[in-house]
């Protein structure tokens, strides 16, 4: 069955502008683009009228946890998926530390499984590099890529170890696989939540230091050098990560790296006290001068995607208390408008800029065949109101979970309808 997207706006690069199209789907791909102008036949087609909203490719999100298995009390794939495609998320890629990890091919199985059966949106999981992701025992990362495997990480902790990391690049640099990689240097960050700065010295609690992240980005592009393998670098927060992966890319070395909403949006002379863990995330929020230094890395094409870390907690887990509760936030039903009400629409970014950074550099840097707005792509496409107001409303999410510190925020560019293979997945 054919869909027709009528009366969309599409952004023109080399115009800087939006223009109105129609578009034609047909078996899952887009089969033409039409001048606005001109009177279409839609005969049986589905038709969805866009009414002058934005029409992009979906949205790639290379940083999530879906939680499942093990954590369903969180979010599942089920729910996840939901919860990124009203975001208008059309793939997304999950981390491995579930329960159990994912590093083992029936694992990797299950995840894809599950996502054909219950989910609504692309997923591809990544594997573990070591594992049980205690950092001890390589995983068996042929069979692991022969599962459906995109990559591999131990995300959420740091492969301590420089030699297993060394081995694990040269590895996956022999299978033509990239490594992802969380960088946090465990003995710099024990007994800490927030980074040392203005918030940590106010309340007189133990800070975080940049160099904890910093020293693993450095390490780890010296690696990458002298493997030669694809290194991506997991939520960069911090001014020393941006400048030693600017370092790294002047000389050739094989990097990409990302950067989440939060940490482009938020500093920590933002978190408003001790009470409200979700403010708690890791990496933590840095002070303003590295949230300069990531939006300028982002700007520059240091820092190549921008991904959610979507990252659900349970409210009574969340209740616990900064000391106790989880790190992280949920991230798929705000990214967009978040970027577009701080970013575009107050004139920094143009809106082609934002969705690159969303659709075509992640897809660049991981080789996936969608993000393009263009006859022959895959029809993944998101069509989002520009111009509607509305104040962020956690008990709306679709997420099992509602963590997040942007309650009450009122944003433009919400997503209004997503569609996946041709195939409305979601909508308004």
């Amino acid at each position: 069955m054919s869909l027709w997207i009528l009366n969309g706006s599409l952004w023109n690069e080399e115009a800087g502008k939006l223009e109105t199209k129609h578009i034609r789907v047909s078996e899952g791909r887009i089969a033409e683009i039409v001048e606005g102008s001109e009177s279409v036949d839609t005969g049986s087609a589905e038709v969805v009228d866009a009414k002058g909203n934005l029409v992009s490719a979906g949205f790639i999100d290379m940083h999530v946890h879906l939680r499942d298995p093990g954590f369903e009390h969180k979010e599942d794939i089920a729910t996840g998926t939901r919860s990124a495609a009203k975001g208008g998320f059309t793939t997304i890629a999950c981390m491995p530390n579930t329960r159990p990890v994912i590093d083992k091919p029936e694992t990797v199985k299950y995840v894809l499984d599950k996502t054909e059966r219950e989910g609504i949106v692309k997923v591809l999981p990544y594997a573990a590099i070591t594992k049980n992701e205690l950092g001890r025992e390589l995983t068996d990362f042929a069979a692991l890529k022969e599962a459906g495997a995109i990559g591999f990480t131990d995300d959420g902790v740091g492969v301590q170890n420089a030699q297993m990391m060394k081995n694990a690049m040269a590895l996956a640099k022999s299978l033509d696989m990239p490594v992802i990689a969380h960088c946090e240097d465990d003995t710099l960050v024990e007994g800490a939540w927030a980074t040392e700065g203005a918030f940590s010295r106010k309340h007189g609690i133990k800070g975080i230091p940049n160099e904890s992240e910093a020293i693993h980005v450095g390490r780890d592009v010296l690696l990458a050098e002298a493997t030669g393998v694809h290194y991506h670098v997991c939520h960069v927060s911090t001014e020393q990560s941006v400048r030693l992966i600017r370092l790294a890319k002047s000389i050739g070395v094989s990097v990409t790296a990302e950067v989440c909403p939060h940490h482009l949006l938020l500093s920590d002379e933002d978190i408003p006290g001790l009470d409200d863990a979700n403010w708690k995330m890791n990496p933590p929020l840095r002070t303003p001068r590295d949230v300069q230094a990531v939006i300028e890395g982002l700007e520059d094409g240091t820092l190549d995607m921008i991904v959610t870390d979507h990252a659900p907690h349970s409210a009574e887990e969340k209740a616990r208390g900064v000391d106790l509760a989880p790190f992280g936030i949920v991230g798929f039903e705000t990214a967009f408008p978040l970027l577009y009400t701080k970013f575009v629409a107050t004139g920094r970014w143009t809106l082609g800029f934002l969705l690159q950074r969303m659709t075509k550099d992640p897809a660049r840097v991981f080789r996936l065949d969608t993000g393009r707005l263009e006859q022959g792509a895959p029809a993944d496409l998101t069509i989002v109101d520009l111009e509607t107001e509305r104040a962020v409303d956690p008990a709306t999410f679709l997420s099992k979970s509602s963590n997040t510190p942007f309650g009450g925020w009122k944003l433009k560019g919400w997503p209004v309808t997503t569609i996946v293979n041709g195939k409305i997945v979601w909508a308004e």
